[in-house]
């Protein structure tokens, strides 16, 4: 029998680790091809991790919750013959640990946590002052922000968990209920607060007449569906008008780094999805801008949809430079969201509503029903001032009132 290292894969360039969350397959069982093994989580996203070969698995090197770098070796698979291992067969020394094999020599920190270190200007030598609660005593997100928190009051070191948390309440009067965060609500509170502190948020307010979008939307969605064998919704459209008005503001389209704006070059529009679980993910269309409306609408569906059945792929959420949230969807016609850090602007859609409007006509003004809509741009004011960002929300709504009734698909 030869034995099969198998290796927590590679989940894109910029994702170094992963948190185990939940072993699907116990020692002892037969695993087939391509069968789920454990299920992994990344700063933003839920993924299952296949078995590239069959056999039995024999070990598990890591436990749930343990913090594991990518290429570390995680489960030892059994197999019948070497003629299935995609790679050479490594059999690991019974005294071989894994974790500390998984660990580089110098300290590690993740790529969130250099990030957030950078936008509150915390030096690499500071970090390694700090405690951390995490695997070999990692540093984490948490342990970071608790240090940010308390760094104003003179704190060099971050507190434990333990020491940061108040202890949960065991019972409430009145029939309360506690429930404790899962998660991924964990990491966007963590997220929406540090985005708050990070960014001074402003919120500019567009109404828009979309009537010929609307009216164009209901004269194609059959035959297009029929075609393409895709729904055409409203998403792809505002997506197509704001990667429009991101070229002709391309200074909406950047981050910020200490006293220095770094303006990007391609455009990757994040979408807030919402989750079975009431909780949000915004996958990321990259190079929006270079996608037509039929490539949009089957990219905008595909990410929605694996979004909904927990199937994205960590570099899927990774990389946006603005995001779009379609709050509408909620019957609300309009929000103030959060800047989605670190970019600097994200633009909420609200509900069509059929509403009376003046419409100047070669007549004199008439009063019409019209299908209107509320556009509201956040945007960090740091370097984003109220000309810029209202001029940008402006455009966005100048593209979709003008919108070709006629137009070809």
């Amino acid at each position: 029998m030869a034995q099969y290292e198998l290796l927590l894969p590679k989940m894109g360039e910029s994702v170094a680790e992963a948190t185990v969350i939940k072993w699907t397959k116990q020692p002892g069982d037969v695993i087939q091809l391509d069968d789920t093994i454990l299920e992994i989580a990344t700063d933003k996203v839920d993924s299952e991790v296949p078995s590239p070969v069959a056999g039995k698995l024999i070990k598990q090197l890591f436990v749930a919750d343990d913090v594991v770098q990518v290429g570390a070796v995680i489960a030892i698979i059994e197999t019948d013959s070497i003629e299935n291992s995609p790679e050479p067969v490594v059999i690991p020394q019974e005294s071989k640990d894994p974790v500390a094999s998984a660990q580089p020599q110098d300290r590690f920190y993740s790529p969130l946590v250099k990030s957030i270190a950078a936008q509150e200007n915390i030096s690499i030598a500071e970090l390694n002052q700090l405690k951390g609660t995490g695997a070999d005593s990692r540093l984490t997100k948490d342990d970071l922000l608790a240090h940010i928190a308390f760094r104003g009051q003179g704190e060099q070191e971050t507190k434990s968990k333990e020491q940061v948390a108040p202890k949960p309440a065991t019972s409430l009067a009145g029939g309360d209920e506690i429930i404790e965060m899962d998660r991924m609500r964990k990491l966007i509170a963590d997220h929406m607060v540090m985005s708050k502190q990070t960014s001074p948020h402003v919120t500019s307010f567009v109404e828009a007449d979309v009537t010929n979008m609307v009216k164009w939307r209901e004269k194609v969605k059959g035959s297009f569906e029929k075609r393409e064998n895709e729904k055409i919704t409203f998403t792809p459209i505002f997506i197509e008008a704001v990667t429009r008005a991101i070229k002709d503001f391309p200074m909406i389209n950047v981050t910020v780094s200490g006293t220095q704006i770094i303006k990007k070059r391609d455009i990757n529009i994040g979408m807030a999805a919402a989750l079975p679980s009431g909780n949000l993910i915004v996958p990321v269309i990259k190079n929006a801008d270079q996608l037509n409306l039929v490539g949009l609408t089957k990219t905008v569906n595909d990410l929605a949809n694996r979004a909904r059945n927990s199937k994205l792929k960590p570099d899927e959420t990774q990389n946006g430079t603005f995001t779009l949230t379609n709050v509408g969807s909620f019957g609300n016609v309009m929000g103030t969201p959060i800047i989605n850090q670190p970019q600097v602007a994200i633009l909420a859609v609200g509900a069509i509503k059929k509403k009376p409007a003046v419409l100047e006509t070669e007549f004199g003004d008439v009063i019409a029903i019209r299908h209107m809509m509320f556009l509201s741009l956040s945007y960090d004011h740091r370097v984003v001032d109220g000309g810029l960002g209202g001029s940008f929300v402006r455009r966005v709504a100048d593209y979709l009132e003008a919108w070709d009734i006629n137009r070809e698909i």
